[in-house]
Protein backbone atom coordinates (compact mmCIF):
# COMPACT_ATOMS: atom_id res chain seq x y z
CA UNK A 1 0.00 0.00 0.00
CA UNK A 2 0.95 3.41 -0.86
CA UNK A 3 2.99 5.41 2.14
CA UNK A 4 0.28 7.99 1.94
CA UNK A 5 -2.65 5.86 2.42
CA UNK A 6 -3.20 4.92 6.12
CA UNK A 7 -3.13 0.87 5.93
CA UNK A 8 0.85 1.89 4.22
CA UNK A 9 2.82 1.09 6.72
CA UNK A 10 6.66 1.28 6.61
CA UNK A 11 7.56 -2.34 7.11
CA UNK A 12 9.52 -4.59 4.86
CA UNK A 13 5.81 -6.85 4.83
CA UNK A 14 4.46 -3.61 2.93
CA UNK A 15 6.87 -3.96 0.26
CA UNK A 16 7.67 -5.06 -3.25
CA UNK A 17 11.19 -5.04 -5.00
CA UNK A 18 10.36 -3.89 -8.91
CA UNK A 19 12.75 -2.37 -11.50
CA UNK A 20 11.95 1.07 -12.29
CA UNK A 21 9.37 0.48 -15.01
CA UNK A 22 7.60 -1.78 -13.05
CA UNK A 23 7.32 0.05 -10.07
CA UNK A 24 6.07 3.20 -12.01
CA UNK A 25 3.36 0.70 -14.06
CA UNK A 26 2.16 -0.90 -10.23
CA UNK A 27 2.10 3.23 -8.74
CA UNK A 28 -0.48 4.20 -11.77
CA UNK A 29 -2.22 1.08 -11.59
CA UNK A 30 -1.55 -0.10 -15.05
CA UNK A 31 0.43 -3.72 -13.07
CA UNK A 32 -1.30 -4.67 -10.27
CA UNK A 33 0.01 -8.25 -8.52
CA UNK A 34 -2.84 -10.49 -6.94
CA UNK A 35 -2.10 -12.12 -3.40
CA UNK A 36 -0.95 -15.43 -5.05
CA UNK A 37 1.74 -12.98 -6.47
CA UNK A 38 0.90 -13.48 -9.51
CA UNK A 39 1.31 -10.06 -12.44
CA UNK A 40 -1.85 -8.80 -13.71
CA UNK A 41 -1.65 -5.97 -16.65
CA UNK A 42 -5.03 -3.90 -16.94
CA UNK A 43 -7.07 -5.13 -19.45
CA UNK A 44 -7.20 -1.90 -21.96
CA UNK A 45 -3.55 -2.13 -22.34
CA UNK A 46 -3.45 -5.95 -23.04
CA UNK A 47 -5.41 -4.95 -26.22
CA UNK A 48 -3.09 -2.29 -27.19
CA UNK A 49 -0.89 -1.82 -29.80
CA UNK A 50 2.92 -1.17 -29.38
CA UNK A 51 6.25 -0.89 -29.37
CA UNK A 52 8.25 -3.28 -27.50
CA UNK A 53 8.84 -1.98 -24.55
CA UNK A 54 5.03 -2.42 -24.02
CA UNK A 55 5.01 -5.96 -25.51
CA UNK A 56 7.47 -7.45 -23.55
CA UNK A 57 8.30 -5.52 -20.41
CA UNK A 58 4.92 -5.38 -19.45
CA UNK A 59 2.82 -7.28 -21.14
CA UNK A 60 4.94 -10.23 -21.62
CA UNK A 61 4.50 -10.27 -17.41
CA UNK A 62 0.99 -10.70 -17.27
CA UNK A 63 -0.49 -13.73 -16.14
CA UNK A 64 3.67 -14.48 -14.21
CA UNK A 65 4.37 -15.45 -11.06
CA UNK A 66 6.37 -13.46 -9.01
CA UNK A 67 9.73 -16.27 -8.87
CA UNK A 68 11.70 -14.10 -6.75
CA UNK A 69 9.96 -13.88 -3.10
CA UNK A 70 11.93 -13.92 0.54
CA UNK A 71 12.73 -17.73 1.97
CA UNK A 72 11.72 -16.13 5.20
CA UNK A 73 7.94 -15.89 5.81
CA UNK A 74 8.10 -12.59 7.68
CA UNK A 75 9.85 -10.59 4.82
CA UNK A 76 7.22 -11.48 1.94
CA UNK A 77 4.57 -8.96 1.14
CA UNK A 78 1.93 -9.24 3.47
CA UNK A 79 -0.94 -10.99 1.83
CA UNK A 80 -3.82 -9.06 3.43
CA UNK A 81 -2.17 -5.97 2.23
CA UNK A 82 -1.94 -7.27 -1.73
CA UNK A 83 -5.42 -8.08 -1.31
CA UNK A 84 -6.25 -4.16 -0.26
CA UNK A 85 -4.02 -2.93 -3.44
CA UNK A 86 -5.27 -5.61 -6.11
CA UNK A 87 -8.84 -4.45 -4.70
CA UNK A 88 -7.62 -0.92 -5.99
CA UNK A 89 -6.20 -2.23 -8.92
CA UNK A 90 -9.31 -3.87 -10.47
CA UNK A 91 -11.38 -0.85 -9.43
CA UNK A 92 -9.29 1.36 -12.11
CA UNK A 93 -9.35 -1.21 -14.71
Amino acid sequence: MPDRDEAGIAAVRNGLALCKIHHAAYDSLVLGIRPDLVVEIRADLLEEIDGPMLEHRLKGRHGQRLMAVPKVRAERPDVELLEQRYATFRAAG
